[in-house]
């Protein structure tokens, strides 16, 4: 099992694959040829955690057995940032985790993870220096649906609380932005398609954690069980959504993302292939800046989850705060 000090050597990786490349192994390394055989990348397999690679890149049979043997991911997003396959050192053989996994039916951890994500939205409104009285009462609230999370009874409530804060949230942090509604994966206009991006990269590496303790990532505590969707992952990833909804308004507030850097095909909103590098480096160090904390968290929450702690025990994302146990607002 991966340990903190390990995981804060490993190395995050993306490529943007293009026409002709490849990927293979020599000297324990991982190796990135373009088309003409020079090498593009060069990482050794001791220190990767993960790759990402956007668009199509061939990979040998030998490249995935290293995967396996030296710990690390590779995530395979097509050049649209759909998420593919995450291939490598997936911890099956967990038995006893999964065991407990679908036989866990309680909602105690499922209201947990929805006050941290209403805790993390009101944290960023915090933030604003000069705040509308529709921020203002945003805050009070979702303050409001925080206390209310306990009381419920039934996972449809809780996840009706968890849609309420999210649709007054995002009006209150995207005030200054031409902002229509959050609507994933339609992509009806930029931001919402920016976003999309943000979470996809964060959701993989959530997965990838996830994977390496072994957990069944379809098998959620919050979203139910449905056909190919990795439910575990959905609910892991809701504390730290809002560190992806600041980077977009941050970075749109500094003119590094905006509307011309998209095209429009079929109605969507789809990012220039030109721009992905820059969307994802804006991402990623955002997803970095945090890592050990999202470490920390997964980390945490499987020690508890192995040992039918106490609720109270379970990690509880702050940012900028060490993770400790259950903290109210």
């Amino acid at each position: 099992m991966i340990t903190a000090p390990d995981f804060d050597k490993k190395q995050i990786v993306f490529v943007f694959a293009k026409e002709g490349e490849r990927l293979r192994l020599k000297n324990g390394n991982i190796v990135v040829l373009d088309a003409n055989e020079k090498v593009k990348l060069q990482v050794s397999c001791y220190r990767l955690f993960i790759v990402y690679i956007v668009g199509h890149l061939s990979i040998t049979t030998s490249v995935i057995e290293q995967a396996k043997k030296f710990g690390f991911f590779f995530a395979l997003f097509s050049p649209t940032f759909r998420l593919n396959d995450l291939i490598g050192a997936h911890k099956d053989g967990n038995t006893l985790l999964k065991e407990k996994q679908y036989f866990y039916h309680d909602l105690e951890i499922a209201k947990h993870l929805v006050k941290n994500k209403i805790y993390a939205q009101t944290t960023l409104l915090n933030e604003q220096r000069m705040k509308s009285e529709y921020t203002k009462k945003t805050i009070q609230t979702l303050k409001e649906y925080y206390s209310q999370i306990d009381n419920q009874t039934d996972r449809h409530s809780i996840m009706a609380y968890e849609g309420l804060s999210s649709k007054i949230y995002f009006r209150a942090h995207f005030n200054n932005l031409p902002w229509q509604g959050r609507q994933p994966r339609i992509k009806k206009d930029w931001i919402n398609s920016a976003l999309d991006i943000g979470y996809t990269v964060l959701f993989s590496f959530v997965e990838s954690l996830l994977c390496a303790f072994g957990f069944d990532t379809y098998i959620g505590v919050l979203h139910t069980q449905f056909y190919m969707r990795k439910s575990l992952t959905c609910d892991l990833v809701e504390p730290f959504r809002p560190m992806i909804d600041k980077t977009v308004k941050v970075c749109y507030n500094l003119k590094e993302m905006k509307e011309s850097d998209f095209i429009v095909v079929n109605h969507q909103y789809r990012l220039s292939w030109q721009q992905s590098p820059k969307y994802i480096s804006l991402f990623m160090k955002t997803i970095l800046e945090n890592k050990k904390e999202v470490f920390s968290y997964i980390q945490q929450y499987y020690r508890c989850f192995m040992r039918n702690a106490d609720i109270n025990e379970y990690p509880f994302y702050k940012k900028g705060e060490k993770l400790g146990g259950f903290n109210q607002l």
